[in-house]
């Protein structure tokens, strides 16, 4: 029976593979399929489970079960998604207009042998003085500045949030996070063995009441939160709510590992959890959107007596900085570099969203006029898989929200915004004017605004809208 069953499972991925079964599709009840294919209906229902564990259809409570898009990539890997699409709203790796010419100067003197020489020389997991020194400075924020000594350095942010984690949780641990996240959270979490759990999320982000019944229902190893600028939704928090939450995992003693990547586009004057809870919260930063994606560091600050540990990780999992790296970052540190990429990223963010609201005014997006992406809920015909397959096919990739999905589908965010344009309490911007709001990660996209010049990127919101405005 078992190989019966797996032997369907294998016609039906046959099927999808050559395109007989498209994405979007709704399979029949499992009933149905039963009675046609002559077998009982406990096989149809181990059919089904197969097809969902090799992740090539997904089960929706009340909906049936559709086909996704793609079948996943083979592995797990610590990298943004690769696509071959002509415009790419996957990947979201901002450049401003000279950046290659900024960058250049303070890049001569490490190509000078002597000082070349030195710089080719491996790195502590803490870096250099210069390097803590220059990052403290880089990350501190009107309330709070980070103690040098509690600077450790990685190769990127992804490998510091690894770190983080593998500092604090044991293999069948579990760590709270967003019912939304940034999806190679959960990667990281597969490879570490940590179980995900996740936790609602309201107009302001994260909400402390749900880490606490989490942690009373089945304790807790950790959090993960992105505060600022969530991926993907904008959500913000506020400091009231950072505080809440502050006073929450210190209650519970809970440690935070706080992801700050897209920190620097808000301009507001909002200290991180870690201002709070110092003790508790795991800073990560980086400057892969700041700077580039092809030379950066990755910044954990950690705990006073807890750097060592963290240290211990990121030298095990082979994620220290290269020495090379962290002078380049001196460098742009001190002579301004980051500071002038972050203006003009700032404002090319703000001129990307001016797009996004241009081309696809009259549908539901949740968004902020700092951030380089947008949540979008499609309108009622459409499902993501479905639009994700029809904009790759006239050659735009983005991404569907079950991505970023954590533990299934169901609710996303409670207390958005109401219909129509607004702005929610954490300075997202909902607008639109659907029929429903999506309930489902299965609903909705996000796009990615930074990596696609002007032109292009106002091309594909044009065409993303036409196809929106059709049925499947």
């Amino acid at each position: 029976m078992v190989e019966d069953y797996r032997r369907i499972a294998d016609r039906i991925a046959d099927e999808i593979a050559a395109g007989r079964l498209r994405p979007g599709e709704r399979l029949p009840p499992q009933r149905v399929f039963a009675r046609r294919r002559g077998i009982a209906g406990s096989t149809a229902g181990r059919v089904y489970g197969e097809l969902v564990r090799r992740g090539l259809v997904v089960g929706e409570v009340g909906r049936g079960t559709f086909v996704r898009a793609a079948p996943p990539a083979s592995g797990h890997a610590l990298a943004e998604p690769a696509t071959t699409s002509p415009i790419n709203l996957e990947l979201n790796y901002p450049s401003a207009p000279g950046q290659s010419e900024l960058l250049a100067p303070a890049l001569a003197p490490l190509l000078r042998p002597d000082v070349l020489t030195e710089s080719l020389r491996t790195a502590p997991a803490t870096g250099t003085a210069a390097a803590r020194e220059a990052a403290a400075a880089l990350l501190a924020t009107p309330g709070w500045r980070p103690a040098p000594s509690r600077l450790a350095f990685a190769g990127n942010a992804r490998q510091a949030i690894a770190a983080a984690l593998a500092s604090l949780v044991r293999p069948g641990g579990r760590v709270g996070i967003e019912s939304l996240t940034y999806p190679l959270v959960k990667e990281i979490a597969t490879r570490l063995g940590i179980t995900l759990v996740p936790l609602p999320m309201d107009a302001e982000g994260l909400r402390p009441e749900a880490v606490a019944a989490a942690h009373r229902s089945t304790p807790l190893s950790a959090v993960y939160v992105q505060p600022t600028l969530h991926n993907p939704t904008s959500v913000t928090m506020g400091d009231r709510r950072r505080r809440q939450l502050a006073s929450v995992v210190t209650d519970l003693d809970l440690p935070v590992v706080e992801d700050r990547i897209w920190s620097f586009l808000h301009e507001g004057p909002l200290d991180p959890l870690g201002a709070y809870a110092s003790e508790r919260t795991y800073v990560v930063d980086g400057l892969s959107k700041r700077v580039a994606p092809g030379l950066t560091v990755g910044f954990l600050v950690a705990p006073e007596g807890r750097v060592e540990q963290v240290a211990a990780a990121l030298r095990s999992g082979v994620w220290t900085a290269s020495r090379f790296a962290l002078e380049a970052a001196v460098r742009w540190i001190a002579n301004g570099t980051v500071e002038h990429l972050v203006r003009a990223k700032r404002a090319d963010a703000a001129s990307r969203q001016a797009l996004v609201a241009e081309h696809l005014a009259g549908f539901s997006l949740r968004t902020d006029p700092h951030a380089y992406y947008a949540w979008w809920e499609l309108p009622y015909s459409w499902r993501a898989d479905a639009f994700t397959a029809a904009a790759a096919d006239r050659g735009i990739a983005i991404t569907p929200g079950s991505a970023f999905s954590v533990g299934g589908v169901g609710p996303h965010v409670r207390g958005a915004a109401p219909q129509g344009t607004g702005t929610t309490p954490g300075g997202t911007h909902a607008h639109g004017h659907d029929a429903r709001r999506a309930t489902s990660p299965q609903d909705c996209v996000r796009l990615g605004l930074a990596s696609t010049a002007h032109q292009e990127l106002a091309r594909a919101l044009r065409t993303l809208a036409g196809i929106a405005r059709t049925h499947p």
